[in-house]
């Protein structure tokens, strides 16, 4: 898969599908390099395939009916093997803190520097992942 701005589009797009899923992460880390992978996000920096994993297994058993909405990709840099994106995307989720009556809501605009690279066989993958700031949505809880 050639490294376009289509194709940066299309793994944005798949990338948060499957996190709305919550796919198993066995089908999630195919979206991502495992040496020299970087996620930063506001709870925690993770390191390589093991380090996403542990965070992932972590979000995906405490936030849910999660719906991430893009509202815009914008491909900062572009040169055939590598790629610098800019990603808004709008976080929805609810949160049960124990030992509470209810679960609460929360939203977030998150705005995120992506960093993709082409790996060897040519397929696209995310190497850098940081959440730069989020923006609390009116009435949403805090993280």
């Amino acid at each position: 898969m050639a490294l376009t701005e289509k194709t940066v589009g299309t793994l944005v797009t798949n990338w948060y599908q499957a996190l709305d899923r919550h796919d198993d992460v066995a089908e999630v880390l195919p979206y991502l390099i495992d040496d020299g992978l970087e996620m930063r996000f506001p709870e925690a920096t993770a390191r390589g395939h093991a380090g996403f994993a542990d965070w992932y297994k972590a979000v995906t058993n405490r936030f849910f009916d999660e719906v991430h909405t893009v509202s815009s990709v914008e491909v900062a840099a572009l040169d055939g093997a590598a790629a610098t994106v800019r990603v808004v995307v709008n976080w929805q989720a609810h949160i049960w803190n124990p030992p509470a009556a209810k679960s609460q809501w929360m939203g977030f605009d998150a705005f995120q520097t992506w960093e993709l690279v082409t790996d060897p066989r040519g397929t696209v993958r995310l190497k850098t992942y940081i959440v730069d700031r989020l923006e609390p949505m009116p009435g949403s809880a805090s993280l």
